[in-house]
């Protein structure tokens, strides 16, 4: 299963363009963050008072961490931005845009890809629209459609759902980045090759969803008539003299010579520019001080772009207006298109983003008319950039606004209870269903647990040092991180925990139990055993034949028993070896963003109709040699070994068939 794991892993690094530090694709968040609990961070709040925020200050303290964590990182170049009170306090550039050419980051001028965080330009766009009185964010979304989202439980979704991520839709990863600039997509065709399935009901759950974003982009463009380029150009850029940045791809040949590099690594060659498909989900192309400007007019209650009271409501819309069952409170919550970041006691609103090769995020502290950019051209050593983004954000937060407030506390046994009732296995909201990628979620659910001294313990969440984070309880199901900032908090109904979020990435990916017929804890090591018994049975049919012809004896069969037997070695090695072809698909794909186009779609029906014929023959073929052996009366070791290999072969199409193995479909 090792094989799975890593093909797990290369989901989630995908799954990380455009979502933030992300829920249940860990350590790559946001590509556009299957499913293990994402990294969580650790900052210590410092015992003095504030200092001010003054330029000389801020860039000393930025010389002291950026070449560091730049060096430590193997991370190639960065853009850090902030802005105080209607002006450009820092703009800073640090390490390189182009390694090989030692090109400094230019922050004026030099494009970086901040992935989702283009999603507020969207964002922006639909509220122009709401103000305009063409688009209402309660509305059937389908009035601005020409084409249909079906009902769910005969509701529709809404402007709003969207903008909040509630309105239920699973993953949708096909055709999310690539590399080919001749092959962009217009945002219709985008969305009308595909409707991803609505996994939950509108307004009850976040998921994160690109497609969604795209969506509503091309809402933008069907009630202002205008491609959403241009949209964005003339409406929002313009207006805000934002001249080094675009969302169109390839880039504008004005703009080309600008752009960063991207890499993996610093110590990596450079990648080509990211093809993003969904492109009002995360195509953003932009300089740092043109960020800067986009967060000047939203902290000047949208000046240039929206009315105050257009923008008030964007930046904090009323709890009314959002179904209760959505939130867990006290977390941070989702806002229309911007989330809470919430910090030391300051309203703080945000997003993050992330392309595969850079990573971004940028956070508005409202009350105090302070912007923080910051965007990285590599994600580094076991994705560092992930890391130092929140570190940066969270130090800034602490040496600057640090916290006047003290947490409560629970008594060791109750919280000893309510951390027992935390125990068990979950699976993201966020993830890929009705196609063969829902087997991510059978490897990837995220376990609860205690530990030896009963307090909350979730093995897959670690901290920056790698450890388990250590959660201490502060208010009846409200965690906070150990000498931390994170919180973590939990919906309780009837007296039983059914689903919990913490503060990063909570405004959109919550936890929910996993149903027992989906559980891991009885189906991967019912599978592991059955693997097992397959490769005995496929051993033992050559071992027992060399055996034979050593010792000259025959097969002590005859007619359909002797052909079932050596047809079960066959199924048995069919069904090990489709299983293994299943892996190395999954891996090849999710090695090469590129693939994940039309491209395989010949290998997924080839595995999905030749895992159809062996995974159901094999069950005929090993209950036919079961039954045989128990009708021709041999003996109790046969009969039961017989029986071990037809109820193995029916454990692996039991698991095909509940994790999309076997849905027939090349969407995803």
């Amino acid at each position: 299963m090792r094989r799975w794991k890593r093909a797990a892993a290369a989901v989630a690094a995908v799954l990380g363009l455009a979502g933030a530090a992300t829920g249940q694709l860990a350590k790559k968040p946001d590509v556009l963050s299957p499913p293990v609990a994402p990294a969580a961070t650790t900052a210590t709040v410092p015992a003095g008072g504030a200092r001010p925020l003054e330029k000389t200050d801020l860039d000393a303290w930025l010389d002291g961490f950026m070449p560091n964590a730049l060096r430590g990182g193997d991370l190639a170049g960065a853009v850090v931005v902030v802005v105080k009170d209607g002006q450009v306090m820092t703009a800073r550039g640090f390490g390189y845009a182009d390694v090989a050419k030692k090109t400094p980051v230019d922050p004026y001028k030099t494009l970086f890809r901040p992935g989702s965080v283009s999603k507020l330009v969207t964002w922006t766009a639909v509220m122009q629209q709401v103000e305009a009185g063409k688009i209402n964010l309660d509305a059937d979304i389908n009035t601005y459609l020409d084409f249909k989202i079906p009902p769910r439980g005969g509701q529709p979704i809404t402007m709003r759902q969207i903008m909040t991520h509630t309105a239920g839709f699973e993953e949708a990863i096909k055709d999310l980045i690539g590399y080919d600039g001749s092959k962009v997509m217009p945002i219709d065709a985008y969305l009308k090759r595909w409707t991803p399935h609505r996994i939950f009901d509108a307004g009850t759950t976040p998921a994160y969803s690109n497609w969604a974003t795209t969506l509503a982009g091309y809402v933008v463009q069907r009630v202002s008539g205008m491609k959403f380029d241009d949209y964005v150009d003339q409406r929002i850029f313009a207006p805000l003299q934002m001249q080094y940045a675009t969302f169109r791809q390839p880039l504008p040949k004005q703009l080309a010579p600008y752009m960063a590099q991207g890499y993996p690594k610093a110590s990596e060659p450079a990648k080509p520019f990211e093809i993003v498909q969904p492109a009002p989900a995360g195509s953003l192309s932009a300089s740092g001080v043109d960020m800067a400007k986009f967060m000047i007019a939203h902290l000047n209650n949208g000046a240039g772009l929206l009315r105050p009271e257009t923008a008030a409501m964007m930046h904090d819309s009323p709890l009314d207006k959002v179904n209760p069952r959505s939130l867990i409170p006290p977390l941070n919550r989702m806002e229309l298109g911007f989330f809470e970041t919430n910090i030391n006691g300051r309203e703080v609103i945000a997003h993050l983003g992330d392309t595969e090769n850079f990573h971004t995020s940028l956070h508005l502290f409202m009350k105090e008319g302070v912007g923080f950019y910051v965007s990285f051209n590599s994600a580094g050593h076991e994705g560092a950039a992930h890391q130092v983004r929140l570190d940066l954000f969270r130090d800034f937060a602490d040496r600057y606004f640090p916290s006047t407030e003290k947490d409560g506390k629970v008594d060791d046994k109750t919280a000893a209870e309510h951390a027992r009732l935390m125990v068990g296995l979950w699976e993201s909201s966020r993830k890929p269903s009705s196609n063969f990628l829902d087997v991510i979620n059978l490897i990837g659910q995220t376990t609860v647990t205690v530990d030896a001294h009963g307090k909350l313990l979730i093995p897959s969440l670690k901290g920056a040092n790698h450890a388990p984070v250590v959660w201490d309880e502060i208010a009846p199901f409200v965690w906070r991180e150990h000498g931390g900032h994170d919180r973590l908090a939990a919906q309780v109904v009837d007296g039983k925990v059914v689903r919990w979020s913490y503060d990063l990435p909570a405004p959109f990916t919550v936890w929910d139990r996993v149903p027992f017929g989906r559980s891991g804890a009885w189906i991967l090591p019912l599978l592991y055993a059955s693997l097992a018994v397959l490769a005995l049975a496929l051993l033992y049919w050559p071992v027992a034949a060399f055996t034979r012809w050593r010792f000259g004896a025959k097969l002590a069969l005859e007619g359909n028993a002797k052909r079932a037997y050596r047809a079960t070695g066959i199924m048995a090695g069919l069904v090990l070896a489709m299983l293994l072809s299943w892996i190395i698909v999954v891996q090849s794909l999710f090695g090469n963003l590129s693939s994940l186009t039309s491209t395989a779609d010949v290998l997924l029906w080839a595995c999905q109709i030749g895992g159809a014929i062996i995974f159901v023959g094999a069950v005929g073929i090993t209950g036919w040699n079961a039954w045989l052996s128990w009708r021709d009366g041999r003996s109790w070791p046969r009969k039961i070994w017989n029986t071990l290999v037809c109820l193995a072969t029916l454990q692996v199409l039991y698991v095909a068939s509940t994790f999309g193995l076997l849905s027939m479909t090349v969407n995803y």
